[in-house]
């Protein structure tokens, strides 16, 4: 399910697609309320149609919203709209790791530096109990 620019989830507008991965879309996202752009991600429609997928979703929506680290999305709102679950999360501006390493390989120093963030922010997941099944 691809959502058009102009779509509109509760309060959010969709401006543009950011990515998609076995756990939904997400999309670039404006709130008009703060004047902020945001980044949300769709749970797939048929895990949507799902009772215990939704409350699972909404569970971890609660455990997520707990966590506080400089390398994990602040989480802002959960939502349901015609029949679309979604997260609304903190946008993060840049590049992805995949884009980066295009380039060619990172230095060994930068290398170590973002697994030390990484584990640190796993570390901090996995004592909210949140099990991260995709980095």
């Amino acid at each position: 399910m691809t959502l058009p620019a102009g779509t509109h989830l509760g309060p959010y507008e969709i401006l543009a697609p950011l990515g998609a991965g076995g756990m939904g879309e997400v999309y670039r996202a404006h709130d008009p309320r703060l004047g902020r752009d945001v980044a949300i991600k769709v749970l797939p429609a048929h895990l949507s149609a799902s009772p215990e997928v939704r409350a699972r979703f909404e569970r971890e929506a609660r455990a997520i919203s707990h966590l506080n680290h400089p390398h994990i999305c602040t989480l802002h709102d959960i939502g349901h709209h015609d029949g679309i679950d979604y997260l609304v999360m903190e946008l993060l501006e840049g590049e992805t790791l995949a884009h980066r390493l295009e380039r060619g390989p990172l230095p060994l120093a930068e290398v170590l530096r973002v697994g030390v963030e990484i584990a640190s922010a796993l570390g901090v997941a996995h004592r909210g109990g949140i099990v991260h099944r995709d980095l």
